[in-house]
């Protein structure tokens, strides 16, 4: 099974059933991918998602997130600080590393400095890309 970190850009992509990107969530919640969290991704989904739909969606999102047999809960005790543009996207990648997520699938090109890293690694993937992966 993949074990993945969904950037919240790409998760608002996903969740409309009409989007291209929905068989993205559709594997999600039928287990075939694992999503890798914590809790400031969980609130940073709940945050963005009540502002671009509403607040009961937003936490029947992040409750069905939460309560998948799939979705593996990783703490990150070391934060590598390696978006300067951004730095709230860290969280994305400091669970990824910490997991040993495959992807981090993401269309924010603040991401793209990770290309520039040696160590830790962390393969980037547009929410498209990954996407076209899964069929």
């Amino acid at each position: 099974m993949r074990l993945i970190v969904l950037d919240t850009n790409c998760l608002l992509q996903a969740l409309p059933t009409k989007s291209p990107y929905h068989k993205v969530w559709t594997e999600i919640l039928c287990g075939n991918i694992s999503l890798c969290v914590n809790t400031e991704i969980l609130n940073e989904y709940e945050e963005i998602l009540s502002l671009k739909t509403t607040k009961e969606i937003a936490h029947n999102v992040v409750e069905a997130i939460a309560r998948l047999h799939t979705t593996k809960f990783q703490e990150t005790y070391i934060h590598f600080n390696l978006i300067e543009q951004d730095v709230d996207d860290n969280k994305f990648v400091d669970c990824a590393v910490a997991a040993d997520a495959e992807y981090i699938v993401t269309n924010d090109n603040h991401f793209n400095a990770l290309k520039e890293i040696d160590w830790p690694k962390v393969a980037v993937l547009t929410i498209m890309e990954f996407a076209a992966q899964i069929g």
